[in-house]
């Protein structure tokens, strides 16, 4: 046991945040996500039972997002057509804002068949048991 390390933080996780670097990227995925597939040149780390707003809590806790670019936190885009509703985002956007103070503006989003050809370029994907629709977020990694 370590202090200060929220309980949800795996070793395995938590070796994988102190590797990645500068400029790195991580994808928390929600259950629909088709992690393995895309993580075929990532490191997969399956976190069933959880959903991803404790995660992104957590890992936010020790995880410095870039603050040399725009828009460090991307979301998978609202196909066009599809009548989903996303009130998991304004709850990312909380999270967030406790951790980062730019909070909000730190947020992005990407079409969703782009959002997997830049999960396929993430250094990890995350596999979660999150029910919500389009509750994927990818995290870009900066410095402290």
């Amino acid at each position: 046991m370590l202090k200060g390390i929220p309980n949800i933080l795996s070793p395995q996780l938590l070796k994988v945040l102190c590797e990645m670097g500068h400029s790195d990227r991580i994808v928390i995925a929600d259950g629909n996500f088709p992690a393995e597939s895309m993580g075929k040149n990532a490191i997969v780390i399956r976190c069933d039972g959880h959903g991803v707003p404790e995660l992104l809590d957590a890992i936010l806790q020790v995880f410095p997002l870039d603050t040399y670019v725009e828009k460090p936190v991307s979301l998978m885009e609202v196909m066009k057509g599809d009548n989903a509703k996303t009130p998991i985002w304004d709850t990312y956007k909380e999270i967030i804002a406790k951790h980062d103070e730019r909070g909000a503006d730190t947020v992005g989003t990407i079409e969703r068949f782009a959002f997997y050809e830049e999960a396929k370029k993430a250094y990890a994907i995350i596999a979660t048991s999150e029910k919500a629709i389009y509750a994927n977020v990818m995290l870009q990694k900066g410095v402290i």
